[in-house]
């Protein structure tokens, strides 16, 4: 096949968008509902006017459009027409072109192309959805067991019934080898629940996943990391108001250091899940349980602003959202942690202990405990199953510790 460099030695003037012309049109209109300005969705529809030339020059319509010829239309040289600067094409060029073939599946022109599908053997797939029905995890929990589970099936083997407590001890131990402690000590749980699933189904014998070694790790040894109050209001004051992903971010802080919501509760919350007339939030916890905890005025009023001031209108159920387009929910609750790092950035605070949502959540425990507040109310409004969780922060509260500690045996 003639290279189509080689038919081509003098660039045209301008690009033709062929069969696509059409719609590119409709694209653009999409992405002005999407709320981006005139000059972004320029840069979009002549990325995508180009790769409609290319398609003709090369002799190809638009149902040859798949991955393959996306390779090609990254790696040619351009002589596609038009006032381009350079012959090459940009890595960011080059995902503005596949984000319109991404809408041109989405709108039936072109057959989407599926993402790779994880092969997963059928009983560590069983084992995945008896996480879901019965044990109530979130489906990114659930997908990181089904991978680790999944990682250590060839050194397990694929007969269960053959299992015994020397290979599931080896096969831990093995990984602990490459593996940091906080990973294998999260694979180890992985595996005890793989196991406790198998036992109840009478596919291995019952009790093996007591045969898996505990990682070292000392828990609740540390101190709880958290913030000084007067550093938590640096934080919630360095946001610039006159911005609306400062008002947006501000209600977030906010969220986090007064109720010691999970970065997850701010990703998941919903307008609906805000009663104003009662004045509550419901939140939905771990294992998807669902309680509703009282707004602090300060909180609730940095919520309404900027759910009146600040976020973009659309239709979204999702209460906090991208300020810019697309105006879309965060991709992810990692976003929300992301949003306490930089806020700490512009309040000069770098020695923080930690740089995460989590951070504000025990901030927020440790300013209860100073208040007065008792362990089973601190308790009750961060959720914990176990009292000795919220047991941890009394080591902060130095004071009343002082009134209980015994003298040092030997000393005067």
């Amino acid at each position: 096949m003639t290279n189509i460099d080689e038919r081509l030695p003098v660039r045209p003037g301008h690009m033709e968008a062929g069969e696509l012309a059409e719609p590119i049109v409709a694209y653009a209109a999409h992405l002005s509902g999407l709320g981006y300005t005139a000059l972004t969705i320029k840069g979009y529809t002549d990325s995508a006017r180009h790769l409609g030339a290319w398609l003709a020059l090369s002799g190809l319509t638009i149902s040859a459009l798949d991955e393959h010829a996306l390779e090609r239309f990254a790696r040619h040289k351009c002589r596609c027409g038009g006032n381009r600067s350079s012959d090459r094409l940009s890595s960011k060029y080059v995902r503005r072109v596949h984000r319109f073939t991404y809408y041109l599946g989405d709108c039936g022109i072109i057959p989407k192309v599926a993402p790779a599908a994880l092969v997963v053997d059928p009983s560590v797939a069983r084992f995945g959805e008896w996480l879901r029905r019965h044990r109530g995890l979130s489906e990114r929990t659930i997908a990181r067991h089904v991978r680790m589970v999944s990682r250590l099936l060839p050194a397990l083997g694929v007969d269960p019934d053959a299992y015994d407590a020397s290979r599931v001890r080896a096969v831990i131990l093995d990984e602990g080898t490459r593996c940091s402690a906080a990973y294998v000590k999260t694979m180890a749980m992985a595996l005890r629940g793989y196991l406790r699933f198998l036992a109840t189904r009478g596919e291995c014998r019952p009790g093996l996943d007591h045969a898996v070694p505990p990682t070292p790790d000392w828990r609740l040894s540390a101190l709880p990391r958290y913030l000084l109050p007067e550093d938590v209001t640096r934080l919630i004051e360095g946001c610039d108001l006159s911005l609306s992903h400062g008002i947006r971010d501000r209600a977030i802080l906010l969220l986090l250091s007064r109720l010691g919501l999970r970065a997850h509760d701010i990703w998941a919350m919903e307008i609906n899940h805000v009663d104003w007339a009662a004045g509550t939030v419901r939140v939905r916890g771990k294992r998807r349980r669902e309680v509703r905890l009282p707004l602090p005025q300060e909180a609730g009023d940095a919520l309404l602003a900027y759910l009146e001031d600040a976020r973009p209108l659309v239709d979204e159920r999702r209460i906090f959202l991208r300020s810019a387009a697309p105006y879309v929910p965060f991709a992810s609750s990692n976003v929300v942690s992301t949003i306490v790092r930089s806020a700490l950035r512009r309040a000069g605070i770098s020695d923080a202990p930690s740089q995460g949502a989590h951070l504000l959540r025990h901030s927020a425990a440790t300013a209860m405990l100073r208040a007065g507040a008792t362990l089973d109310a601190i308790g009750a409004v961060l959720r914990h199953q176990s009292p000795d969780t919220t047991a941890h922060y009394a080591k902060v509260d130095l004071a009343t510790l002082c009134l209980i500690a015994q003298p040092w045996p030997g000393d005067a």
